[in-house]
């Protein structure tokens, strides 16, 4: 007899569909582990109980024929996603008292399939750093040790789903914000292919960086969710790719992805950073699980060298201009003012600039690149870091440095706009996980789930629980 939370996103849907369950049993269940566990590791900034509730009604009373893979399943919205009726706070005590008067798209998305929210997850300020440590919730610790970060920006969709206190999540990614939090936490973190999720309706793309995508514990669990948020809308900035014949999660279902030539590399390319033994050890074990697959794993050069950072660093400046009333500035936290301080100063024509520069940097990769199906490299430079440790010195500019350094690699593939996904194949010495990063060409999403899917079935699943896991007793669920 299995607990509901043992389920996985698709087996919780099947056991509602053959009526062994209900989507409001398993919301009651999902929020009593939240009243219990979700402050310890800071998983939400606000929970929607009575809402999911309703929601969860609705979900159970829709025909079985109207149902898709995943109706009725348990969810939560990142706190950077607008959301009707909800307090969305983007991470910051400036905006602690602000409801969203609309939906963002991918959450309109989410409801029409049948998901039901949970609440609103703990997220970085204005989605600038890669750890989640706010003045509006507590910080988002890693549930295989308290003591460390769960990253970010979407840290606590992470330590939600690896706690589990949801099955699934949404998150967004504009420099790693899904794939961190997915390493550090032992889950699957998908960025997809720019264009292939809706940003909007809000905004402008913010130069192609950030996407929504999907945070879970199995590749099958990522990539149905993905279908559900890869609705095609009007009017957004970037076409999306031809989504492939059958959906996503047939792809992650085939597992087939061919024969590949998988181009391995180490080296760091925001920073020249050498990777800790336990991410080196990784990327080992994956182009071995690779090899034994039938798979060529090449040694290639790194696409991008250190010579990116300052470009990038300009982009990521000015991306933190988010709108802001005067008098709430000093409400932000000191990174996030640094940020913005150093974002006023750039000029249009130094933007454009860097923006011109770093599209010959890609175009250089790609070219680099052009010779193999997918690209394997760590995803962090160090597989975990203490909560407080990028603020302890107390110098934002270091801060952002240390982030750097600590997380090499993630961003790049946010400039280029390929699909790019951590897998959790590795462990510490201390038994923490660490991932790796698949990547693949601008489109292949297909290619990048089966080939993610296949990793995941050669190396015995990645399904594993961090103690706290068991912490909170609860009634089963009539399933196997």
């Amino acid at each position: 007899m299995s607990e509901p939370h043992d389920l996985t996103a698709l087996e919780q849907a099947a056991a509602i569909d053959r009526g062994e369950l209900s989507s409001v049993e398993l919301v009651d269940h999902y929020l009593t582990r939240i009243d219990a566990l979700g402050d310890t590791v800071g998983a939400f900034v606000t929970v929607t109980g009575k809402r999911a509730r309703s929601q969860a009604q609705e979900a159970d009373a829709v025909p079985r024929d109207g149902r898709g893979p995943l109706h009725g399943v348990p969810t939560a919205i990142k706190d950077l996603t607008l959301t009707a009726g909800v307090r969305t706070t983007f991470g910051s005590a400036a905006f602690a008292d602000f409801t969203s008067p609309i939906d963002a798209d991918v959450v309109r998305h989410l409801r029409a399939a049948g998901l039901v929210s949970l609440g609103k997850t703990t997220t970085s300020e204005l989605g600038c750093s890669l750890y989640s440590e706010t003045l509006v919730a507590p910080p988002a610790r890693n549930p295989w040790e308290l003591s460390y970060t769960a990253g970010g920006s979407s840290g606590g969709a992470a330590a939600a789903v690896a706690a589990g206190l949801a099955p699934v999540a949404q998150g967004s990614d504009g420099g790693g914000s899904l794939r961190i939090p997915a390493s550090i936490c032992g889950l699957v973190g998908y960025k997809p292919s720019r264009g292939t999720v809706s940003g909007g309706p809000l905004g402008f793309g913010a130069f192609g960086l950030p996407i929504n995508g999907p945070i879970g514990r199995t590749v099958t669990d990522v990539a149905a969710l993905l279908d559900v948020m890869s609705v095609p809308v009007p009017g957004e900035p970037y076409l999306p790719p031809p989504p492939p014949e059958g959906g996503y999660l047939a792809a992650a279902r085939r597992a087939a992805p061919g024969r590949l030539r998988i181009g391995r590399f180490t080296t760091g390319m925001l920073a020249d950073e050498p990777p800790h033994p336990d991410s080196l050890a990784a990327v080992e074990r994956a182009a071995t699980l690779l090899t034994a697959a039938g798979h060529e794993v090449v040694e290639v050069p790194a696409p991008f060298g250190p010579e990116s950072w300052p470009l990038f660093r300009t982009v990521w400046y000015v991306m933190a201009l988010a709108p802001m009333p005067a008098d709430r500035e000093s409400r932000l936290l000191p990174l996030t003012r640094y940020l913005r301080e150093q974002g006023a100063q750039v000029s249009a024509g130094a933007l454009m600039s860097a923006l011109g520069e770093l599209q010959a940097l890609v175009r250089r990769a790609a070219r680099r690149t052009a010779g193999v199906d997918l690209l394997l490299c760590p995803t962090l430079a160090t597989p975990q870091a203490p909560v407080g440790w990028f603020t302890g010195p107390g110098d934002p500019a270091e801060d952002f440095d240390r982030q750097r350094r600590f997380s090499p690699y993630c961003a790049v593939f946010n400039l280029t706009g390929q699909p790019s996904v951590s897998v959790p194949v590795g462990i510490t010495g201390d038994g923490l996980p660490v991932g790796v990063l698949l990547t693949a060409g601008y489109g292949e999403d297909a290619r990048l789930l089966a080939a993610a899917a296949q990793l995941e079935q050669v190396s015995g699943g990645w399904d594993r629980h961090p103690a706290i896991w068991g912490a909170v007793p609860s009634s089963n669920v009539n399933s196997s």
